[in-house]
């Protein structure tokens, strides 16, 4: 079956999630003085990935309002469990307006998206929700190049469960064996996508291997060449 559609994830895919989650919570733990709190930044930055990870989790797995599960990580962060919702959210503000000033995405994003566009359609699916993620493709110029976005928190289902997959392939009108997703986690992405019947496509910018069961890629130039090969029938798993 021909590949006509890309189904893309955005954290840490097209946009440089880690890096502007770095510097982002750099610059609002030293506005905060939060900093003297932990041995280093580091630290305080390594906590505040443990308790994004803990309520995501949550989040996905227990139906946790997707603000409160917000408003709960930023209580444990800051060890204050009776931290009322206003606060909380005010807070997390705060650290947002840092987090948006350090948004970029990867150096390859516009030009491969560019390079495919008359080639196939182009849509999102990612484990956010659509405030975030609406917000995050507009202001980073790239919405237009999507004709639709799909999030976890909308959809009431997360990858990799099969049903997210479908609902994007089925707001597409394409079969799932139409339609290619990209994305960074080997398995919440490449293998979710799979075995919901896509083509799963592993990014593994970080050249960290293994995995010889998933298409991977290390950069999104090599895309387009395993787009147009038939990943399915014994095409490497590595393009590179």
């Amino acid at each position: 079956m021909t590949i006509r559609a890309v189904l893309w994830d955005i954290d840490d895919t097209i946009f440089d999630y880690a890096r502007a989650d770095h510097d982002g919570m750099r610059a609002h733990l030293t506005a905060e003085g939060l900093v003297d709190g932990y041995a280093s930044v580091d630290q305080a930055l390594l906590r505040w990935k443990e308790l994004t990870l803990l309520h995501w989790r949550r989040f996905e797995a227990d139906g946790v309002d997707f603000l409160e599960q917000r408003r709960e990580r930023v209580r444990d962060f800051l060890g204050r469990p009776a931290l009322g919702a206003a606060e909380a959210d005010e807070w997390f503000e705060r650290y947002l307006a840092h987090y948006e000033a350090a948004w970029e995405l990867f150096p390859d994003a516009v030009p491969v998206l560019d390079l495919l566009a008359g080639e196939y359609r182009h849509a999102v699916l990612s484990n956010s929700s659509i405030h975030n993620q609406e917000r995050k493709l507009r202001l980073l110029g790239v919405r237009d190049r999507f004709e639709a976005v799909l999030c976890a928190a909308e959809l009431g289902v997360a990858k990799p469960a099969a049903e997210a997959f479908h609902a994007a392939c089925a707001a597409l009108g394409l079969a799932p064996g139409e339609v290619a997703y990209v994305g960074d986690q080997p398995d919440i992405d490449a293998r979710g996508a799979a075995e919901a019947g896509l083509v799963g496509i592993w990014l593994d910018r970080a050249d960290t291997g293994g995995r010889p069961e998933l298409t991977r890629i290390t950069d999104l130039h090599q895309l387009a060449r395993v787009l147009r090969a038939d990943t399915r029938f014994g095409a490497p798993s590595t393009f590179g």
